[in-house]
C-alpha cells in the first residue's frame, strides 16, 4: 500500500522499534527507504512516488540494557544507494557525517560523538538542502552500535596476495569486498603508501592488502581494468579463523604495440574537488593498467612523477604533464609541456584566443574538446545553439583547431551512447583532422574508475615505465587509436591499414575484419561498419558467456581465445570517392560493482541502458587517388560550384555520391542562396535519388533544431 509523504513521516517518527540482534545495538530502521528530495524523478527504475522527502527517526536509547553506560564510540551502520546530491546525517540535530556521494550500492559506518547520544529519545535524520536539484536515493538497514568502528570488526587478519597467474609475481590491482546483498562493505584499512582505500575497495600498488570485517560472509573481487581477467572468492569472517587468500589474475586481452592511455586524470589535491589525492592516484593508475596517465587538472601543469616514483610505481606507467584548460566556454585537455611550461590562459571565451594560447605552450601538441555535450558555466559547445551536428559546423564561427575530442568519457556518459560518435563522424565529414578520445574523468578513487574509458595509442609499450611520448604523440595526432569502454573493436582492411592510415587501392573490393576484443567478463551484442558516418555494415554477436566465474577468474562456459569475442569479415565495393571507416562495437554495461557502467551525468531522458562500446579510429579510403584524404566536404564544395546555383543540376550531380556529401552540399548551398524550404525546392529534393534526398533532410531537420534553438537566445 503506498502512502501519502505526511503519513510515511508519522511513521518514521513514531514507529516502535525493536533492539537487534545484537545486544549492544538498536536497530533503527530495517529495509530499504526510497527518498526524493525534489521533483522531477530522476530515474525510470524508481517509483512515481517516493517514500518520503528525507529520513527522519525517532528511537529510544536505553545505556543500561546496552550496557553502553561508560561507552566511549558509537558507530551508525547505514546501507545507501544512489546517492549523486549532498545528503546530511544529523544525529540530534548535530551534522555528524554526509552520505558517500557514489551511485553504487554500499555499506559504511559512520562515527558517532559520544556526547551526541542522549539516554531515552533520540532523533537520526537524512536531508539535502533546499534548492538542490533531484535525487532519487535508496537509504536504511540502519543500526546504531555502543561500539566503536573498530570494536565492531573481526581481530582476525584477512590478508590477500594478489598474483598473476603464468608467472606467479605480485601485481597491483583492485579488490572489490561484497556482502551477500553484492554491496560494497566497509572495512577497517585506509590509505597508506601501497593501499588507496575507499568503503567496499581496496587498490593494492604491491599486490598485498591487509584489512578486518565484521563476523559474516562476504565475496571479493580482485581485478586490474580492462585488459585482465577477474577472480571471484567467497568467504566467511569469523573471529576464529584467519584468512589468508592467494587470488591469481591473467591477463586476458591483447594489446601488444598499444598503449593504455587516459587522457583525463584528476587529483583532489590540485583540482580541489574529487576524493583522490595524488598519492592515491598513482595507486589507482596502477591499479587499472593504465600506461600512460595524462595528469589534467584544472588550469595547473603537475608533473606526476615524483610522487610515481615515492609511491613505488613508476615501473608501470609513463606520467606525462598535462592541463584541463577550463574555460567559460569549454573544456580542453592539452598536452605534452615542455619542462617548466606555464600553462596556457584560460580566461578568453573566445576560442581562438584560447587555442592560440594552447598551441603556442612550448611543447603541446594535443588539444582534445571535453564532455561537449555537457553543460559547463551555462555553455555546451554542441547543443543545437551553436553546433549543426549533421554537417559539423559551428554557427557561430568558433575556431574549431581542437585535433582531438572525447567520444566516451566514462565520468559523464551520455543517454545515448552514440551521440558523440556522430558528431565526432560528422567533423570528419566536416574536414576537420580530429582523433577519437576514450577517457575516465575521474576525479575519486572509486566513484568514477580511472581508465574505465580509454584511448590505444600505437606505440611501443613493452616497458611501460618507459614509453616513447614522443611517438605516442604522433601516433594520436595521427589517429593511430582505438577507443575503449569495456570493449575494443580492431579494424584492418585489406590484410595490412588500420586507424590512422590511408588505405591505396586500385578499385579492388575492400576486404574488412574487425575483431571485437574483450576479458571474459563482458559481452558484446553487435558490431558494425560506418563510410562517411552512415551505417553500412551490421552483424549481430550471439552471447557467449554467463555469470558464474572459475577458480581462476574466467568463465565456466568455454571462452573465445586470446579475448576475441567475435569476428567479423566484410567485403565491399570501392567507392567512388574517398571515405573515412569506422568500426564499432557495443555490448550491455557491465554491472557488477567491480567495474560497474555509470549512469549519465546529465541525463536527458529518465530511462536509461548502461552499454559498452569499443571504437577504431578512422582509416580513410584514397579511391580517387591522389594521395590524400578528402573529406566529404571538398566533394560537396566542387560540386556545389560547378552546379552555379542551380538546384536540380546540383541534385543530379550529387547522386553518385553519399549521404554525408549531400548533407555538405545542401549546407553550402543553402549558405549561398539562403532557402532550401520553399515548395519548388523541396519538391525537387523529393525526387532526387535516396541518399540524396535524405542527406539534404537530415540536414534541413538539425537546421531547423538550430533554428529554434538560437531564436531562445
Amino acid at each position: 500500500m503506498r502512502h501519502s509523504l505526511s503519513t510515511i513521516l508519522l511513521l518514521l517518527t513514531f514507529s516502535s522499534l525493536a533492539y537487534s540482534a545484537d545486544p549492544s545495538s538498536v536497530a533503527i530502521h530495517s529495509g530499504m527507504l526510497h527518498l526524493r528530495n525534489a521533483e522531477p524523478r530522476e530515474w525510470a527504475e524508481f517509483s512515481e512516488t517516493a517514500d518520503a522527502r528525507l529520513f527522519e527517526q525517532i528511537f529510544q536509547v536505553d545505556k543500561e540494557k546496552l550496557g553502553a553506560k561508560e561507552a566511549t564510540g558509537w558507530t551508525l551502520r547505514l546501507r545507501q544507494q544512489d546517492i549523486k546530491q549532498q545528503w546530511t546525517v544529523r544525529f540530534n540535530d548535530r551534522a555528524i557525517s554526509t552520505l558517500i556521494r557514489d551511485e553504487n550500492d554500499i555499506v559504511h559506518f559512520i562515527e558517532v560523538p559520544p556526547t551526541s547520544v542522549k539516554q531515552g529519545t533520540n532523533r537520526l535524520t537524512i536531508s539535502t538542502k533546499e534548492g538542490v536539484a533531484a535525487d532519487d536515493i535508496l537509504v536504511g538497514d540502519i543500526t546504531l552500535y555502543a561500539k566503536s568502528k573498530q570494536e565492531l570488526f573481526s581481530k582476525v587478519d584477512i590478508e590477500v596476495h594478489l598474483k598473476m597467474f603464468d608467472t606467479k609475481e605480485y601485481s597491483p590491482g583492485r579488490l572489490t569486498i561484497v556482502d551477500e546483498n553484492g554491496s560494497l562493505f566497509d572495512t577497517d584499512a585506509v590509505s597508506n603508501d601501497h593501499m588507496a582505500v575507499r568503503p567496499g575497495v581496496i587498490y593494492t600498488s604491491t599486490g598485498k592488502a591487509e584489512f578486518h570485517l565484521p563476523k559474516g560472509k562476504y565475496t571479493l573481487y580482485a581485478s586490474r581494468g580492462f585488459e585482465y581477467s577477474v577472480r571471484k572468492y567467497s568467504f566467511e569472517c569469523k573471529d576464529d579463523e584467519a584468512q589468508v587468500l592467494y587470488l591469481y589474475l591473467r591477463r586476458e586481452v591483447p594489446t601488444p604495440g598499444y598503449v593504455a592511455c587516459d587522457t583525463h586524470t584528476h587529483t583532489r589535491t590540485h583540482s580541489g574537488h574529487g576524493d583522490s589525492t595524488v598519492e592515491e592516484r598513482m595507486i589507482t593508475l596502477a591499479g587499472e593498467g593504465i600506461e600512460l596517465p595524462i595528469t589534467t587538472d584544472h588550469n595547473v601543469v603537475i608533473d606526476t612523477r615524483p610522487w610515481a616514483e615515492k609511491m613505488g610505481v613508476s615501473q608501470y606507467f609513463t606520467p606525462v604533464m598535462g592541463d584541463e584548460v577550463t574555460t567559460q566556454t569549454g573544456h580542453f585537455n592539452v598536452f605534452p609541456f615542455a619542462e617548466g611550461a606555464a600553462p596556457p590562459n584560460y580566461k578568453s571565451s573566445v576560442w581562438k584566443e584560447t587555442l592560440d594560447s594552447i598551441y603556442g605552450t612550448p611543447g603541446v601538441k594535443i588539444a582534445i574538446l571535453n564532455h561537449a555535450r555537457d553543460v559547463h558555466r551555462g555553455t555546451k559547445p554542441f547543443s543545437p545553439e551553436y553546433f549543426n551536428d549533421v554537417v559539423g559546423e559551428n554557427l557561430d564561427g568558433w575556431d574549431m583547431r581542437f585535433n582531438a575530442m572525447e567520444v566516451i568519457n566514462s565520468g559523464a556518459t551520455q543517454t545515448d551512447i552514440m551521440r558523440l560518435f556522430h558528431d565526432w563522424m560528422a567533423l570528419l565529414n566536416r574536414g576537420y583532422q580530429v582523433t577519437p578520445v576514450g577517457s575516465s574523468d575521474s576525479h575519486d578513487v572509486t566513484r568514477y574508475i580511472v581508465g574505465q574509458g580509454r584511448t590505444y595509442i600505437r606505440a611501443d609499450d613493452y616497458v611501460p615505465g618507459k614509453i616513447n611520448i614522443d611517438q605516442a604523440v604522433e601516433n594520436f595526432v595521427a589517429g593511430k587509436v582505438m577507443v575503449s569502454y569495456g570493449l575494443l573493436a580492431e579494424m584492418k582492411i585489406n590484410g595490412k591499414y588500420s586507424s590512422g592510415d590511408l588505405v591505396k587501392t586500385n578499385g579492388e573490393k575492400l576486404r574488412i575484419q574487425v575483431r571485437v576484443l574483450g576479458p571474459h567478463w563482458v559481452d558484446a551484442s553487435v558490431v558494425e561498419l560506418y563510410a562517411n558516418g552512415q551505417l553500412i555494415r551490421s552483424e549481430e554477436i550471439t552471447k557467449r558467456i554467463d555469470e558464474k566465474l572459475d577458480t581462476y577468474g574466467s568463465m565456466k562456459r568455454s571462452r573465445a581465445k586470446n579475448g576475441v569475442i567475435h569476428t567479423a569479415n566484410w567485403e565491399i565495393d570501392t567507392p567512388n570517392h574517398d571515405v573515412h571507416l569506422v568500426a564499432i562495437a557495443r555490448g550491455p554495461g557491465v554491472k557488477g560493482n567491480y567495474w560497474k557502467t555509470a549512469k549519465p551525468y546529465q541525463p536527458l531522458s529518465p530511462k536509461f541502458t548502461a552499454e559498452l562500446i569499443g571504437c577504431s579510429g578512422a582509416a580513410w579510403v584514397d579511391a580517387d587517388n591522389n594521395g590524400k584524404a578528402d573529406a566529404a566536404r571538398v566533394y560537396a564544395e566542387k560540386i556545389v560550384n560547378e552546379s552555379n546555383n542551380n538546384l536540380p543540376k546540383l541534385l543530379k550531380q550529387l547522386s553518385g555520391f553519399d549521404q554525408a556529401i549531400a548533407s555538405q552540399a545542401a549546407h553550402l548551398y543553402q549558405q549561398k542562396n539562403g532557402n532550401l524550404i520553399d515548395m519548388k525546392s523541396l519538391a525537387a529534393i523529393d525526387a532526387a535519388s535516396p541518399q540524396v534526398k535524405e542527406g539534404f533532410l537530415k540536414y534541413l531537420n538539425a537546421w531547423k533544431e538550430t533554428e529554434r534553438a538560437r531564436a531562445g537566445r
